[in-house]
């Protein structure tokens, strides 16, 4: 990964934690029923996840309890507009960027001295089986201050009162109370701490729980894609419920979406698009076996490209070259059937989300394609940068140069 660290593309814009920090981070844990971490420094994301406490404490979900009980922290203003990269849903950033537009100033006061803890509540204690996902709806998001911070000012303020009650201003012991408390917390009586919940929408998402789930219900009927085989089999036995089920690796699944106008192939269009070109890169470099040049000048030198695109055999070739070998015949003669000559899986990476879906659910839906098929390295590393990371390491090095050069140009 060190590559990748030097060219900024490895979990990138994480908030250095260390001194007071470390403190009020642990007591956030505390609060919220987890450990406290025994690291003195480490890093968080937007959402106050650390991929060092992560590695701590051998679970990426250390900051939820089960799948329905997501929970974030936020312990600096820094934190604002920053990636969340492990998001346990795909709305995961937005629903952070709605607390920062809403309580943007508050969290900046708070946060000087004390650290919020946040709760995602969407009124499931427990998840019981797959389709339970369907009870997404609305978020509530509420939020908890260390230390009781609110219930602290109460007390605060009514010393004050009580200080200014009769002669209690000379009496001594009352003197000692408000600075102790000053000392403690702060002078809190200005202080505005009080951060009202919030409720946040969900539409089309992706969810971590039940080994992941899209749940696309924005259509003309609900669709439920799972990644894990064994939930699907699960899900399937369902019949109460009136949603599409599918297993990401179903075939069926592509033509569905087609049905349901949710994506679209335009063979003719994507293959001048770099798209194609960098699905066609991808797919000669896992054809070549024990190549003479470095893989990252094959695939950059058109020669050098048409070398070992003659070199693998016959079979390997035109599944490269699939696509256009398809098209040139299609000019000449209906009869031909994609199918039939371009490989299922570049066919497959080849989908668009439709041109008339939304941003947000283009950015899902291209989510769901790059895991039917991942073939576009850029695409992977934009929409899924865990997988991403866990395909980098099974690279050959010069393909990884290659993989980063193709980033840092389209960043």
């Amino acid at each position: 990964m060190d590559k990748l660290k030097e060219a900024n593309l490895y979990r990138s814009e994480l908030i250095p934690v260390s001194g007071k920090l470390v403190e009020r981070y642990n007591k956030c844990l505390k609060t919220l029923g987890f450990k406290e971490t025994k690291l003195k420094s480490f890093s968080v994301d937007g959402i106050g996840w650390s991929p060092e406490v992560a590695e701590e404490k051998k679970d990426v979900h250390y900051l939820n309890h089960g799948d329905a009980n997501p929970h974030g922290i936020i312990i600096s203003p820094l934190q604002k507009g920053k990636p969340v990269h492990l998001p346990f849903h795909s709305f995961d950033r937005e629903m952070m960027q709605h607390i920062f537009r809403t309580h943007g100033q508050k969290i900046n006061d708070i946060t000087r001295d004390s650290a919020i803890c946040i709760d995602f509540d969407q009124d499931i204690d427990v998840f019981y089986e797959p389709l339970d996902v369907l009870k997404y709806d609305d978020v509530s998001i509420t939020f908890r201050l260390i230390d009781n911070l609110e219930e602290k000012q109460k007390e605060q303020l009514k010393l004050v009162d009580k200080f200014r009650t009769g002669n209690n201003f000379i009496d001594e012991a009352i003197h000692k109370e408000l600075l102790d408390s000053a000392k403690t917390y702060g002078d809190l009586r200005d202080r505005d701490l009080s951060l009202h919940p919030l409720h946040f929408s969900t539409t089309s998402f992706y969810t971590r729980a039940f080994d992941g789930v899209y749940l696309l219900r924005d259509f003309i009927k609900p669709i439920l894609v799972f990644e894990s085989k064994d939930v699907y089999k699960e899900a399937i036995k369902d019949t109460v419920h009136d949603v599409l089920i599918y297993h990401i690796e179903q075939p069926e699944l592509i033509d569905k979406l087609k049905d349901h106008i949710i994506i679209q192939c335009d063979l003719e269009d994507m293959v001048k698009t770099p798209n194609y070109d960098r699905i066609k890169k991808f797919q000669l470099y896992q054809s070549i076996n024990q190549p003479e040049h470095p893989i990252k000048e094959i695939l950059d030198n058109k020669a050098l490209f048409k070398s070992y695109l003659n070199k693998i055999d016959i079979k390997a070739r035109k599944k490269v070259m699939g696509v256009e070998l398809y098209l040139e015949k299609l000019e000449r003669s209906n009869a031909h059937k994609v199918e039939d000559m371009v490989d299922q899986s570049i066919y497959f990476a080849l989908h668009q989300p439709h041109s008339s879906l939304s941003a947000e659910h283009r950015d899902l839906i291209h989510r769901l394609l790059i895991n039917i098929a991942p073939k576009d390295v850029l695409f992977l590393y934009w929409y899924d940068k865990e997988q991403f990371y866990k395909s980098y390491n099974t690279w050959d090095d010069s393909f990884r140069d290659w993989v980063i050069e193709t980033i840092s140009n389209n960043i």
